[in-house]
C-alpha cells in the first residue's frame, strides 16, 4: 500500500500523500513509534533534528529507501508537540534546516520549526450531517466568509481566541443571522500576519495562532451538529518565499517553476503545475482538510493564475495548470462525492463548471466577480448618472447561465483603499444606508448562491484590518444594527423561497419584467418554481412614486413579502401593506401589471398568493 501511494505520488495522481509522508504516530509492542518520511530527491545524509535529541545532526540519520529521493527513519517515544526540522546537504553542497513539508502541525510564528501531532482518533459527532450532506445545486447556500482571527479580535487577556473558543461566539451568530454555511480564509500555516493566509508555508499543517488540530476538527464538528456547514479557503498557486520553507527545498525548485515563472505578482513563489509530485501534493492537501477535518468546501484560490501563466491570457494558458485542476476536481469529487469544490476565477474561460468529461474543469461553483465589478460600479453612481450605465444590471443575466455562478461581495472588495461596500454607495449618510439595503435585496433576489464578508452585516465604514476585531459596536447604534436585521431576514426569506435557489441556473425560472427602463433606472424581473412566483422590483434613483406600474406575466393576488423602507431596516415605511390585485392592461409587452408603492431607492419583493 505504501509503494502504491508512493508510485502514485511520483506520477500526479496521488490525493493521499499525507498517509505516507510526513511525521506518523504508530505503536509497536507498546511502545510510541514516530516514523518520519521526506521526499527530497538531490539531499544527501538527512538527519531529523529536534528537541528530543537536541538538535544532533549525528544522532537520527535517516535513510534512502527508494531510488526516486524517498528518506525514512522511525523514533521511538516522542510526543505530541516536539518540534523538529530535517537537516540535509542540499544539491548545492550546502547544509541547510528545513521544514517538513507534510507537517500536521508547527510552531506559533515567529517560530519556523515543525512539530509533532497525532492527528487521528478525534471523536467525530456528525455522521448525520455527513450522511445527509450535498453539493447545494438546489438548496439555498449564504455563505458567510471569515478570517478567523479578527472576527472576534483577542480576548481580554490579550490572547489569540483559539478554535473552540471562537465556536461559542461564531455558531449562535451565524444561526440568529440565516447563514447556511461559514467560509474560512486559509487555515494552514502562514508566518506573516499580513497576508491573511495566502502565502503558505505548510499546506498540511493547521494554523496554530488558533491552536492544534484537534480544536480546528472540534469546531467544524460542533458547526455540523448545529445545521452549519464548513468551507475552507487554499491557494494552490504560490507559497511564502521564507529560506526554511519550500523555497529550492532541496537544493533545487523542487516546488517551484525554475525559469521565468519562478515569481509571482505577489513576490512569492508559484507552484510548478506541471511536475507530477507537485500536483500529488496540493491535491493530498486539499484532500487532507475534507478527509480529516470534513470541510464540505473547498474555495480554490487565484484560478486565473492556473488557467493562464501569472493570470494573463497574452501569456497563453497554462497546460500543466490546466491538467492539475481537472486532476484535482475529478479525484476530490470521486473521494467525496458530496464535497463543493469552488473556483475563484477572474476569468472568462468556458467550461470551469463543466464535467471534466465533457472538456470542463469540473469545479461546482464560480465566483462572479464580473457580476460583482459591474454592480458596484453601477451603486456607487450618481443617479443622475445611472441610465448611461443600465447596462450594468442587466448584463449578467446574459451571461449567467453559462456556468453555475455564486454572487460573491468577498474581503477583497474591503481592502487595500477601496472601501468597505456601504461606503461604495452613492450619496450622503441616509442614502448611503438605503442603497445598501437595495444592494443587499439585489443580491439576494438573483440569481446565483450568495457569498457576504463578515461585516457586510455591520455596514461599517471602517476597512476590515487582520489585526483587529471587528467594529462590533456598531450593533448599538439604530442604523447599523437594522443592516444586521436586514440581511437576517433576507437569509430567512431566501432559505423559504424555494422560486430563489431552485434550478436557479435553469432560464426557464427567470423572466425580465422591466429590463429597459434606463430613464427612470427600475428594474423588476420575476422568478417562477412550480407554483410559486416572486416578482422583485428595484428603484436605484431617489424618486418617490406613490403608484407605480410593474407589468407582470401572471394575473393574480400579490402580497408584499419584504420591503427594504420598512423601518426595521432603517427606511421611511414607504411599503406596500394589503395584498395587490394585478390589473389587466398590456404595456411592455406583458398582459397585466400591479400597481404599487415604490419607495426612494427602495427594494421590495412580492409573492402570488392566489
Amino acid at each position: 500500500m505504501a509503494f502504491k501511494i508512493l508510485d502514485e505520488y511520483l506520477n500526479g495522481q496521488c490525493i493521499e500523500a499525507h498517509n505516507y509522508f510526513g511525521a506518523h504516530f504508530s505503536t509497536k509492542d507498546g511502545q510510541s513509534i514516530v516514523t518520519f518520511r521526506l521526499y527530497a530527491p538531490s539531499a544527501e545524509d538527512v538527519s531529523v533534528i529536534g528537541e528530543w535529541n537536541n538538535w544532533d545532526v549525528t544522532k537520527d540519520k535517516m535513510h534512502k529507501i527508494h531510488g526516486a529521493g524517498v528518506w525514512e527513519i522511525s523514533i521511538p517515544n516522542l510526543h505530541n508537540y516536539q518540534c523538529y526540522k530535517y537537516h540535509f546537504k542540499n544539491a548545492k553542497g550546502e547544509y541547510v534546516d528545513k521544514i517538513d513539508p507534510f507537517a500536521f502541525y508547527s510552531e506559533l510564528r515567529p517560530g519556523t520549526c515543525s512539530r509533532l501531532f497525532n492527528n487521528h482518533d478525534f471523536a467525530w459527532h456528525d455522521d448525520e450531517w455527513l450522511r445527509n450532506r450535498t453539493r447545494n445545486f438546489d438548496s439555498p447556500m449564504s455563505i458567510y466568509e471569515m478570517h478567523l482571527g479578527s472576527w472576534k479580535g483577542k480576548g481580554d487577556d490579550g490572547r489569540t481566541l483559539s478554535y473552540e473558543e471562537i465556536a461559542d461566539y461564531l455558531i449562535p451568530y451565524i444561526k440568529e443571522h440565516g447563514f447556511t454555511h461559514v467560509e474560512f480564509m486559509p487555515l494552514v500555516q502562514y508566518p506573516f500576519d499580513g497576508s491573511w493566509g495566502y502565502q503558505a508555508t505548510g499546506f498540511f499543517s493547521i494554523d496554530s495562532r488558533y491552536g492544534n488540530p484537534f480544536q480546528l476538527m472540534s469546531l467544524i464538528d460542533r458547526l455540523h451538529q448545529n445545521g452549519i456547514g464548513a468551507i475552507i479557503d487554499f491557494v494552490p498557486v504560490h507559497f511564502a518565499r521564507d529560506s526554511w520553507g519550500l523555497v529550492e527545498y532541496d537544493g533545487t525548485c523542487l516546488y517551484e517553476y525554475s525559469d521565468d515563472r519562478k515569481m509571482s505578482q505577489w513576490g512569492s513563489l508559484q507552484f510548478d503545475l506541471g511536475k507530477d509530485p507537485v500536483r500529488s501534493f496540493l491535491m493530498s492537501a486539499m484532500n487532507y482538510l475534507v478527509d480529516y477535518f470534513h470541510f464540505d468546501g473547498i474555495r480554490v484560490d487565484a484560478v486565473s493564475n492556473i488557467i493562464y501563466h501569472n493570470g494573463n491570457k497574452n501569456h497563453g494558458v497554462n497546460e500543466g495548470g490546466l491538467e492539475f485542476i481537472k486532476r484535482l476536481t475529478s479525484k476530490i469529487h470521486i473521494a467525496h462525492h458530496s464535497v463543493m469544490m469552488f473556483a475563484e476565477d477572474s476569468t472568462a474561460f468556458p467550461g470551469t463548471t463543466k464535467d471534466t468529461q465533457y472538456g470542463g474543469l469540473g469545479f461546482d461553483y464560480k465566483w462572479d466577480l464580473g457580476w460583482m465589478n459591474d454592480t458596484l460600479k453601477y451603486y456607487s453612481k450618481d443617479p443622475i448618472y445611472k441610465k448611461w450605465e443600465h447596462y450594468n444590471i442587466t448584463f449578467s443575466m446574459a451571461y449567467f447561465f453559462s456556468e453555475n455562478f455564486m454572487l460573491p461581495l468577498s474581503h477583497d472588495e474591503v481592502v487595500h483603499g477601496k472601501g468597505t461596500i456601504i461606503n461604495k454607495m452613492w450619496g450622503n449618510y441616509y442614502e448611503k444606508f438605503a442603497l445598501v439595503r437595495n444592494l443587499y435585496t439585489y443580491q439576494f433576489s438573483h440569481p446565483g448562491k450568495k457569498l457576504n464578508f463578515m461585516g457586510n452585516e455591520l455596514a461599517s465604514f471602517d476597512e476590515w484590518d487582520e489585526s483587529k476585531s471587528l467594529p462590533w459596536i456598531l450593533k448599538k447604534y439604530p442604523a447599523h444594527d437594522s443592516i444586521s436585521r436586514l440581511v437576517r431576514d433576507l437569509n430567512l426569506i431566501y432559505r423559504h423561497e424555494k422560486a430563489m435557489y431552485f434550478e436557479e441556473h435553469n432560464p426557464a425560472h427567470f423572466s425580465w419584467l422591466m429590463v429597459d427602463n434606463a430613464n427612470e433606472s427600475i428594474y423588476a424581473f420575476s422568478r417562477k418554481v412550480d407554483k410559486d412566483t416572486l416578482i422583485f422590483v428595484f428603484n436605484m434613483t431617489g424618486n418617490y412614486y406613490e403608484s407605480y406600474a410593474i407589468p407582470i406575466l401572471e394575473s393574480g393576488t400579490y402580497e408584499e413579502i419584504f420591503n427594504s423602507d420598512k423601518d426595521v431596516y432603517g427606511g421611511s415605511n414607504q411599503y406596500n401593506g394589503l395584498p395587490i390585485n394585478s390589473e389587466l392592461g398590456s404595456f411592455e409587452g406583458l398582459p397585466a401589471h400591479l400597481n404599487i408603492k415604490l419607495a426612494s431607492f427602495g427594494a421590495c419583493i412580492f409573492k402570488k398568493i392566489k
